[in-house]
């Protein structure tokens, strides 16, 4: 990240807020090594998902841990030790609400996949919009290992890598590296470490560049899609097309592009998207 974006905002002891411009990065600060996910924490984060998301003007929301050794590193093992099924079930509803919060924001939210990206952290990873990872970023789910299943938003993992491959990394507990997750579909794209900053901030104002009520109903539609029959989805987008000619944004940048069009090219016919 650069020098000249604005001054940190801290939310609790446990998460930042940077914005440069449009784009907002929360950041998970002050935890154990490889940035486990205890109660606190995932408090933090939540809030600052949240209140982020509430602002107007921030267009995109990177979401990282703190350095470059991991991205999430799971649960913290040493509270979920003392669970009782109560506790247990509290602990599992405080990291969904998180993850929750991630999926509901309007803005679109890019997960910085620095290092290692393990259980919690992976289902963290997985409620994002989009997946950037580093050439040497690590997945893995090992819950089973601990005794415990994987949960909440790994319940995503068979649509978006199959089955047969959700099947083995949830059983197997086997890690997956950087090259496997980008072939599987989990991760959305991987770059050099030293260029992962770069990637994230480019795409970023790309995405802060289109109409954020489009990028908001977008995000709607393919939440919804998740669980909509294919002619249900198909029928529902039908309205939604309609919505989007209410907020002014197609005029807006349909306007812009025929002008575009006229100025490049003075028939300004046989041009479409």
């Amino acid at each position: 990240m650069t020098d000249n974006l604005d001054a940190v905002r801290s939310i609790g002891a446990h998460a930042t807020v940077r914005r440069d411009g449009g784009t907002a990065w929360i950041e998970l600060v002050g935890a154990k090594s490889m940035n486990v996910l205890g109660t606190p924490m995932i408090a933090d984060l939540t809030r600052a998902v949240q209140e982020t998301a509430a602002l107007i003007d921030v267009r995109v929301i990177v979401l990282r841990g703190s350095g470059d050794t991991s991205f999430m590193g799971g649960g913290d093992i040493f509270e979920m030790a003392r669970l009782n099924r109560r506790t247990g079930e509290v602990f599992i509803r405080s990291l969904k609400g998180l993850c929750d919060a991630i999926t509901q924001a309007r803005q679109p939210v890019i997960a910085r996949l620095a290092g290692w990206c393990l259980g919690g952290g992976l289902e963290v990873a997985l409620a994002c919009d989009l997946r950037i990872g580093g050439q040497s970023s690590m997945y893995g789910m090992p819950e089973v290992s601990v005794g415990i299943p994987s949960v909440i938003h790994s319940a995503l993992l068979p649509a978006l890598v199959g089955e047969s491959r959700a099947a083995y990394f949830l059983l197997s507990c086997e890690n997956i590296n950087a090259d496997t997750a980008l072939q599987w579909g989990l991760v959305h794209e991987v770059v050099a470490d030293t260029t992962l900053d770069d990637r994230i901030r480019a795409l970023a104002a790309k995405l802060g560049a289109f109409g954020p009520e489009v990028l908001a109903q977008q995000k709607r539609l393919l939440r919804k899609w998740r669980t909509m029959s294919i002619d249900g989805a198909i029928e529902d987008s039908v309205s939604e097309f309609g919505r989007a000619f209410e907020t002014g944004e197609p005029q807006h940048f349909m306007g812009e592009f025929v002008e575009r069009k006229r100025h490049h090219d003075s028939a300004g016919s046989g041009h479409s998207l």
